[in-house]
């Protein structure tokens, strides 16, 4: 690049040149929901080979609270010593893919250091970058403190969704409750419900923690509620559509369907753990004929979980509107004409209240 400060590299003969190495690597889950710090181990141990005097090494992957004292300082401190020869810190990333308000100069920074010289050399990083570094007494608390903003979203997100299910049945609009509540301006936030949890980190990082705990005998019950109720909410949407699909007299099985947004959320181009496609799975799995289309996403394809899954965006047309027994919508991107698509749909399953007031097709909150 342009810079000669900053620079990518996947050159790993050449770790030994920068003053600062920031860990950035994905921390999945393995099957049995066992955290996979396979990643992180073999970027440790390339970084380990070159590590020389005066380096800082900072990981800012997500992970349960010890990672980086019990996994990455044993691979580094062979040859030197920790907050002497070279330093190492855990900055947790806080990004909001698709917000226009915040990137990475106005987010604070949280820094925790194994040392007190590793915090104030991290500390002096980061500040080159970011208005606002919040230094914290260790790396475990800087771990722990990632976790906690992620748990905190994943449960919200699950309570709501909770209520969604109750208040259909009750014949009530979450979000016109929810819309109610949020005019309290005090000890009240708004979470909205959806079609589950999407996203590299919101249904993967809860479960480090639970990892962790039973390590100290503890079993994080919320943490595992939040993701049994996330996670069933793809095939709750998939219920309701063919509940909608049963007031026009139609079986879900060779009807055709038509997902709106596949992105984990509006606005974005990233599929990763996308509910939308989850969704699209079991649809199919049910006999439906079904298609997508995403402004942002034009092939939907090489997935981890779904591998079966190659398909291309439909274009966006009246026919293909008037077509499909159902449109439902997944990823209320602003992209969208929702009074244009009311208009030309048959039927919409809507699952974000995108169509609210809207007139043309019937709409199933889902």
């Amino acid at each position: 690049g342009s810079n000669p400060r900053f620079a990518a590299t996947s050159d790993m003969a050449r770790l030994g040149e920068p003053d600062c190495l920031l860990i950035c690597v994905p921390t999945p889950l393995t099957p049995s929901r066992e955290p996979d710090l396979r990643f992180v181990e073999n970027t440790t141990r390339d970084i380990a080979k070159t590590l020389r005097p005066g380096q800082l090494v900072s990981l800012e992957s997500t992970t349960y609270p010890g990672t980086t004292e019990e996994v990455l300082l044993p691979l580094l401190s062979a040859r030197l010593t920790v907050g002497q020869d070279f330093f190492l810190v855990f900055s947790p990333e806080r990004e909001d893919p698709g917000n226009p308000t915040y990137e990475v100069k106005n987010i604070p920074k949280v820094v925790g250091g194994v040392t007190p010289a590793c915090l104030e050399l991290g500390v002096a990083l980061y500040q080159s970058v970011v208005e606002k570094v919040v230094p914290v007494s260790s790396t475990r608390a800087a771990e722990m403190s990632k976790l906690l903003e992620n748990i905190y979203r994943a449960v919200n997100i699950a309570l709501v969704n909770e209520l969604k299910i109750l208040c259909l049945r009750m014949g009530l609009d979450i979000f016109e409750v929810i819309e109610a509540s949020r005019t309290k301006p005090f000890g009240f936030q708004a979470f909205y419900p959806g079609p589950g949890l999407g996203g590299h980190c919101i249904p993967i990082d809860p479960f480090y923690l639970t990892w962790k705990a039973r390590q100290y005998d503890l079993s994080t019950r919320f943490i595992e509620l939040a993701g049994e109720v996330n996670s069933s909410m793809p095939y709750f949407v998939v219920q309701r559509v063919a509940e909608a699909l049963n007031e026009v007299g139609k079986p879900l099985k060779g009807a055709k369907i038509l997902v709106l947004g596949i992105a984990y959320k509006r606005d974005i181009d990233d599929n990763r753990e996308s509910p939308g496609v989850k969704i699209m799975d079991l649809l199919m799995g049910k006999g439906a004929r079904v298609s997508y289309n995403d402004p942002h996403i034009s092939h939907c394809r090489g997935m981890r979980h779904f591998p079966h899954i190659d398909m291309a965006s439909v274009p966006l047309t009246a026919e293909v509107l008037k077509e499909a027994d159902c449109v439902l919508l997944t990823t209320d991107h602003q992209a969208y004409d929702y009074p244009w698509i009311a208009s030309q749909a048959r039927l919409i399953v809507d699952t974000r209240n995108a169509f609210k007031g809207l007139t043309g097709a019937p709409v199933y909150l889902a």
